[in-house]
């Protein structure tokens, strides 16, 4: 059942997304439409965690052509657990993008329903061509959803930002389609299952994987190719800068764990590199974020630090590593989204995230304040949230692999983010402290302060529901963990996954 349910998750989000675009005119029609297919795509994700909680692995061969033919559909603990947190955060950052105003466009519904599309199949694909296929998927409705929402200082900035995207982008798809291009000619096929240990043995399929791998982490905002992600998710809307970051370099770095597993399996010779790489990231990433004074920028260039945090995970590649490296990801798209939306609803409402311009206004709503102070606590890695859980099983990892340098690093750059919060915290909430009266809106044609207070719930709602999440996943952190270590299993041994791709 579970098998050939499986292509339902990238076809029935494009079948949504046709009818969005034919019936564009039914605005009101068309937003319901795209709510429901969000919750139950949310929902049926939550079934398939469920279905892979004790290791199992499901795959479906499209249209029944045998192994190597068909396009191959393939769910384990890793992919399940990636599609529920991506599917939710998606299903978030459009509730915040209907009331902020950002998904009033009559294609914002197709567009939403084909990254979803794109979303599912790159999570599910065996095959490295059909994974670029559905990077492209994700990245098309991407470049219509930049232009439509991108926002700034100026039009200057927005098409700025949206060409550096579009053209980084592009070009990172075509390096990933040559070295896809020189796996086949390597080794003979592209299917994943058929592909398992030959980089390896096989030093020309290694370093045709290599090119991909390549391509993923330049899409991953590895450094030193890190620079356009800083450029681009500030000039959009903060409910697309949400889901951009909960989306694009997410779907990369799974596709970067999965890859080197399976293809590599893990092959020790290499992972000196990505220690080097991942830590450069993690420190390059935080000190960008200390010279930046847009909230929105300084979150961006944490976000390139966090990932260095993530891929360490499979930089160790020992069971602990690669169980925290995915605790860390999931941790972290929850707590960039909860921070990018509670900036996001500071932004709608007095216009601006420029800190110079938001003096003591977060502090004048408590419900945006406590979004933004939880969420930036769990990124720092302080308890009780899901952060420190995550960090400290990261350096345990570390330490047992002997890893110590990365493992001074990544305290200096926890140390540097608290303190980069506690910036934002000083200029942005504390100020409010000591004032008689809470600062006046400045983004919004004068509304009444009452009003202020009725609309503050909506817009600060999405923020601190994932804030919440990123608390409950702290004080829960063994419920998290344990499916971590299930995933992380099917990375250290793939028997299960590699059958299933080739039978």
């Amino acid at each position: 059942m579970i098998e050939s349910a499986l292509t339902l998750f990238p076809a029935v989000p494009l079948l949504g997304a046709g009818i969005a675009a034919l019936a564009a005119s039914q605005v009101t029609l068309m937003r319901r439409l795209l709510l429901i297919v969000l919750t139950v795509n949310t929902a049926a994700a939550a079934h398939l965690v469920a279905a892979t909680a004790d290791g199992s692995v499901f795959a479906h061969q499209v249209g029944d052509w045998p192994a190597g033919i068909s396009i191959p559909f393939v769910l384990d603990a890793f992919s399940a657990l990636m599609m529920l947190v991506a599917g939710g955060l998606i299903l978030v950052s459009v509730v915040f993008a209907l009331i902020a105003g950002t998904g009033r466009h009559r294609l914002f519904p197709a567009l939403i329903l084909t990254l979803l599309a794109g979303v599912n199949g790159a999570l599910l694909t065996g095959d490295l061509f059909n994974l670029f296929v559905f990077i492209e998927v994700m990245l098309i409705p991407s470049y219509g959803l930049l232009v439509l929402s991108s926002r700034g200082e100026g039009t200057a900035r927005s098409v700025t930002g949206s060409r550096i995207y579009i053209t980084f982008n592009l070009f990172v798809s075509t390096l990933f389609l040559v070295g896809v291009g020189f796996v086949y000619g390597t080794a003979g096929t592209v299917n994943m299952g058929e592909l398992a240990g030959s980089a390896a043995e096989s030093p020309q399929v290694a370093a045709a994987v290599a090119i991909c791998l390549a391509a993923l982490g330049m899409k991953a905002a590895v450094v030193p190719v890190h620079g356009w992600l800083a450029r681009s998710y500030p000039s959009t809307s903060p409910a697309i800068t949400a889901l951009f970051s909960a989306l694009h370099t997410k779907v990369a770095i799974y596709a970067i764990y999965r890859i080197y597993a399976v293809v590599f399996e893990g092959d020790q010779r290499y992972l000196w590199i990505g220690v080097v790489l991942f830590s450069a990231t993690m420190l390059v990433g935080v000190l960008g974020a200390v010279g930046e004074e847009r909230m929105r920028s300084i979150l961006a260039f944490h976000m390139v630090s966090q990932i260095g945090y993530i891929l360490l995970g499979v930089a160790l590649f020992t069971p602990l590593g690669l169980a925290a490296g995915i605790f860390y990801l999931l941790h972290h798209m929850i707590v960039k989204a909860s921070l990018f939306l509670s900036v996001g609803a500071l932004e709608e409402r007095f216009g601006t995230d420029r800190l110079s311009e938001l003096k003591g206004r977060i502090g004048a709503d408590p419900l945006i304040a406590s979004a933004f102070c939880f969420a930036a606590l769990s990124l720092a890695g302080l308890p009780p949230f899901s952060g420190f859980f995550a960090k400290l099983t990261l350096l345990t990892a570390a330490a047992d692999k002997g890893e110590y340098g990365a493992i001074i690093v990544a305290l200096i750059v926890s140390l540097i983010t608290l303190l980069s919060m506690l910036k934002i915290f000083n200029v942005v909430v504390a100020p409010s402290f000591t004032r008689e009266e809470p600062a006046e809106p400045v983004g919004d044609g004068g509304v009444a302060v009452d009003q202020y207070k009725r609309t503050s719930l909506r817009l600060a709602a999405p923020a601190l529901v994932l804030a919440g999440v990123t608390l409950m996943l702290g004080l829960g952190s063994q419920v998290l963990m344990e499916l971590a270590i299930t995933a992380a299993g099917g990375l250290v041994d793939t028997t299960a996954y590699v059958e299933v791709l080739t039978r």
